[in-house]
């Protein structure tokens, strides 16, 4: 009995893991889909390189956009291959197992179904994407090379097209691809039912949106490499589910290992800021205060300036927003998470604008903390402000000037700015007006409307006070 109750557990926890990987891949790739690079953008590019292969060079305006285009697909890129990634736990669920839902269990066939729209939703939109650059680059030399450079700018490595090409091109992972467009198309009907699924409803119109690229490519591969298997793939019509999600997660693993920034520390090294260290500087921070925080391997850090790349919003704890007058949120985006007791941050990251323990937040390698310096009323307004915004997606495009995607940056800026003294000024990057963190710090600071309260993990692995 105790080992049937284990087993009962142990599959209620990875139902649960399941379900969380899904809800917040979901949304991730709802957001990425709307960063992704379309058509009509590498269109425009198509235009500057046609007149850079025919110069022989580029001008600067137009290496300056092309390099922009390609750091913002080569940024989705890794993001999307991690929200395919993600969907790990829903593939231990299924473990050994085949079938579909008369085999598997309806409630398991149902989050295999979601784990699939998520996942191919995000390798569809991959392959367009790098159709797409493949297209701009791999018959004209001069733009091919000027892919193929180093830009520290915009964390770009070296040979970065010529990676992109070789493995758009992989025979392997072309037929994985293929694999899953087939398992899309024999059961076509129980995907499009998903379309009134709470957690993956709104990528289903976007799967189908992506269907003429999809037959396109269906026709191009089998042009191009006709083959026995692929016919016998579809004649077995086997649900295929555990073959064809173990090919996505290694096509998106794979990649994911080649294109962590190696080296930087130790294989198997957790977070430099422990729950030690959270216990510790939880008493030196107050509501209103911006967290700034760095992970030592992050790919996120190869595509933005500086040091310091992300930063989150201390809300405090319910008790510390009713003394400042901030009221909860649950009327506006259902249950009250941020009334929970664990729930301290507001922060903006790929699975949107929520409210996060703080052992979620804080699991980083290095922080500083910035105070406003801002009276009771004004602090209330600004929490106000951002707590308004939670519950939006994450925007990958960095447009400050829509407000219905947040990045994190874009939490503080549109919390703080006009509040009392407080201004931030939108700075251009790759294009775009917007404001970095090492931005959001220079302004914070040069204003003299924050300070500096402590950091961690920045002159050794210590809480060091800076005030």
């Amino acid at each position: 009995m105790v080992d049937e109750d284990f087993g009962l557990w142990q599959i209620g926890d990875m139902q649960r893991s399941a379900d969380e990987a899904i809800r917040n891949s979901a949304r991730s790739v709802r957001a990425l889909v709307m960063a992704a690079p379309t058509r009509e953008m590498i269109d425009r590019e198509l235009r500057d390189a046609e007149a850079a292969q025919q110069r022989g060079y580029f001008l600067p305006d137009e290496d300056e956009r092309v390099r922009a285009m390609f750091a913002r697909y080569l940024g989705v890129r890794v993001l999307m291959l991690e929200a395919i990634d993600a969907m790990q736990p829903v593939y231990g669920m299924v473990d050994g197992r085949t079938g579909d839902a008369d085999e598997l269990g309806v409630e398991v066939w149902r989050q295999c179904l979601r784990a699939f729209v998520v996942g191919f939703t995000a390798a569809s939109v991959l392959v367009r994407m790098g159709t797409y650059v493949v297209d701009l680059a791999a018959k004209r030399p001069v733009v091919w090379k000027k892919l193929d450079e180093a830009e520290s700018g915009c964390g770009i490595p070296r040979k970065s097209f010529t990676e992109v090409y070789k493995k758009l091109g992989s025979t392997r992972r072309m037929w994985r691809f293929h694999e899953a467009l087939l398992f899309c198309e024999v059961h076509k009907d129980d995907i499009i039912a998903m379309a009134d699924d709470e957690v993956v409803g709104e990528l289903v119109p976007l799967l189908r949106a992506e269907e003429p690229f999809l037959q396109y490519r269906k026709r191009d591969y089998l042009k191009r490499k006709l083959d026995y298997s692929l016919h016998s793939f579809v004649r077995r019509h086997v649900s295929g589910y555990q073959q064809v999600m173990f090919h996505m997660f290694k096509l998106s693993g794979s990649t994911i290992a080649e294109l962590r920034q190696p080296f930087v520390k130790p294989m198997g090294q957790g977070k430099r800021v422990t729950p030690e260290v959270m216990r510790r500087v939880r008493p030196l921070m107050e509501p209103g205060d911006v967290l700034v925080t760095r992970h030592d391997d992050a790919m996120s850090n190869l595509f933005l300036p500086g040091y310091w790349p992300h930063v989150a919003l201390y809300i405090g704890s319910v008790e510390e927003r009713q003394e400042l007058g901030v009221p909860c949120v649950s009327s506006r985006v259902g249950e009250c998470w941020c009334c929970r007791d664990e729930t301290c941050f507001l922060e903006a990251k790929k699975d949107g604008v929520l409210f996060r323990p703080m052992d979620d937040t804080m699991q980083v390698d290095a922080l500083m903390v910035l105070r406003p310096k801002l009276g009771r009323k004004d602090l209330s307004e600004a929490l106000q402000r951002a707590m308004a915004h939670a519950g939006k997606l994450y925007d990958f495009s960095f447009d400050f000037c829509m407000a219905e995607r947040l990045a994190c940056t874009e939490l503080i800026y549109r919390g703080f700015h006009s509040v009392g003294p407080i201004r931030f000024t939108l700075e251009r990057h790759s294009g775009r007006m917007c404001i970095s963190a090492e931005d959001l710090i220079g302004q914070a600071l040069d204003s003299g409307d924050f300070e500096k309260v402590f950091d961690y993990g920045v002159a050794g692995d210590d809480v060091r006070m800076l005030q």
